[in-house]
């Protein structure tokens, strides 16, 4: 499965979202299917993706949030797990794109290729709704879940460790902030 088709089959669902992305692929890819507004593509801070997401879910209750993290990303701060569990914001989807690689990076495998279970580590961090994709289909149907749910949901997408031709996106970084503050400040 290519990160890529996932995020095209939600990507209308994406709409009234609050999204982060963490850097590399994943926000290429999302900003390649159609830059909007009330995305956010978090450059240069490898890790915090969720820490970001879960600040605006607390701040923001009545709107959804959607963080798009990676393996690499996320295990450079399991704590974030139990934070959010901590705090369970009902608002928010927390998806990990598991490549079982630093592919943004230079592809160097993370501990996911050698047995870590991300699925498992949210699961004892006290995340509420975990689940796990190998399709698209069961992907988009456990993403749309997610947003019924009104629950603190991680998803974790195996899928494989290719991207695009590159990784840089053609918005300059202070003005995806300023743009994406503006948006967050009017909803």
């Amino acid at each position: 499965m290519l990160r890529i088709d996932c995020l095209r089959s939600i990507y209308d669902d994406l709409r009234d979202c609050l999204v982060v992305t963490i850097m590399g692929a994943v926000a290429a890819e999302l900003q390649s299917l159609g830059h909007r507004e009330n995305f956010f593509y978090l450059q240069h801070a490898m890790g915090l993706g969720s820490s970001l997401g879960l600040g605006l879910a607390l701040c923001k209750p009545g709107r959804k949030v959607v963080v798009f993290d990676g393996d690499g990303s996320i295990l450079m701060n399991l704590g974030s797990f139990t934070t959010m569990a901590r705090y369970a914001p009902r608002n928010m989807v927390h998806v990990v794109f598991d490549n079982e690689s630093l592919l943004s990076v230079g592809g160097f495998p993370t501990a996911t290729s050698t047995g870590s279970d991300i699925q498992g580590i949210a699961r004892a961090a006290g995340v509420p709704r975990v689940s796990g994709a190998a399709t698209v289909e069961y992907f988009c149907s456990s993403f749309r879940g997610a947003l019924a749910a009104a629950e603190l949901t991680t998803i974790v997408a195996k899928v494989e460790a290719k991207g695009p031709p590159t990784f840089l996106t053609d918005l300059a970084l202070l003005e995806n902030r300023f743009q994406f503050q503006r948006y967050v400040r009017n909803v």
